[in-house]
């Protein structure tokens, strides 16, 4: 049996930990003429937090271990000591995962920003000891109250790919393609349909450093939105977009014909979500290095009366056209720590850095580094004596 390598939606049984009970206990030390009551107070129960982590990208680990229970608090004991705290569960869990109730149905926590912790079971308190209960008609009491009980539930989780612009088509559009000459990642590419199975996210770095994080779904067909092929469960990547990216098959691979396939992605989406469809949206006419795709393009436009953008993965034809488009409506934040305008420079004037040596001038172009004189120490032998 193939394991499985990715998961988006799972269900999980969550407890907290049980609070530790109080003691009752009372002083008995030699030569000590009065005892009275020293019972230390139970520990508090643990909690369930889920914590956002970077570095992973599927929920496959709670897949294989559903059941997240936390420490039990200890008890209380003799001489006033207090048991010792449950150890919280923490759980990463993947940037944009969304918790909800399982039984009322009710968002619990929606988990977008790194290092985010959502608090999904709070561990029971611990119990008092006879020693909160003495007084002055009560100088030996013995009661004492037990530990909070744990909290217990079932929680949905599901991931919805965090991305500032998705790609959307039919499958042989070559949204893998596209996405694996504009950034780092490494999809799987084939000629058969269905190439891509698991959403698929890369970052588009400008010469600035601003970053675009796109994500690749699954090819759709007609009625995805009614749950037919992939489409209905890898169509909610896309509901965190920015942007989307219709990428069309100008070659009209499969002996399709680009316009309907754009008309049908419009109304896929439209039945699955009209706020994701009144979204910003970029079209793309993909292998344009194909013969028929001029010919194509040309009644494309006549057709739907939109001018998409012409581009070629194979040729690289177009992908500087559309990155800077996509950036106008994505708008991203420049990496630069300051700006050459704050500082008064013109890149233009930077002089020529390909040779062996950096020359000193173009240091001042650096505006990262801290190149400002260095504090004055003081003399190691004054040490700190004033």
């Amino acid at each position: 049996m193939k394991a499985k390598s990715f998961i988006d939606q799972v269900v999980v049984q969550v407890r907290s930990g049980r609070g530790g009970d109080g003691a009752t206990s009372f002083r008995r030390e030699a030569l000590v003429m009065f005892g009275g009551p020293d019972g230390g107070d139970g520990g508090r129960g643990g909690d369930v937090v889920f914590k956002a982590s970077e570095h992973i990208n599927s929920l496959l680990s709670l897949y294989y271990d559903p059941k997240c229970y936390a420490q039990d608090g200890g008890p209380g004991q003799g001489q006033k000591m207090y048991g010792r705290r449950g150890r919280d569960l923490v759980i990463p869990v993947p940037l944009g995962t969304e918790v909800y109730d399982e039984d009322t149905g009710l968002l619990v926590a929606d988990i977008t920003s790194p290092g985010q912790s959502a608090i999904v079971a709070k561990g029971g308190a611990g119990g008092f000891g006879n020693v909160h209960f003495k007084s002055s008609v009560n100088q030996a009491p013995t009661e004492h109250t037990p530990g909070g009980e744990p909290e217990e539930r079932r929680l949905r989780l599901e991931l919805k790919t965090i991305a500032d612009a998705g790609l959307l088509g039919f499958p042989n559009a070559g949204k893998s393609s596209l996405l694996s000459v504009l950034s780092s990642a490494t999809p799987k590419i084939a000629s058969y349909p269905f190439t891509t199975i698991n959403p698929m996210v890369g970052t588009i770095v400008y010469p600035d450093y601003a970053r675009i994080a796109m994500a690749d779904v699954p090819g759709i067909i007609e009625g995805a939105a009614r749950g037919v092929g992939l489409g209905l469960a890898f169509l909610k990547h896309l509901e965190r977009s920015k942007v989307l990216v219709y990428v069309i098959d100008m070659a009209g691979t499969d002996s399709r014909e680009p316009w309907t396939d754009y008309e049908v992605l419009k109304k896929e989406i439209s039945d699955y979500s009209i706020e994701l469809a009144s979204r910003p949206a970029l079209v793309v006419a993909n292998k344009m290095d194909a013969e028929v795709s001029r010919e194509n393009l040309a009644r494309f436009v006549k057709e739907t009366g939109v001018r998409p953008i012409a581009i070629s993965c194979e040729t690289r034809e177009g992908l500087d056209a559309f990155k800077d488009e996509l950036r106008k409506i994505v708008d991203p934040k420049t990496r630069f720590h300051h700006t050459h305008a704050e500082h008064g420079l013109d890149l233009k004037d930077m002089p020529d850095t390909t040779g062996d040596e950096i020359p000193a001038e173009a240091m001042k172009f650096a505006t990262f580094l801290k190149l400002g004189k260095p504090k004055k120490k003081s003399h190691p032998s004054r040490g700190n004596i004033h």
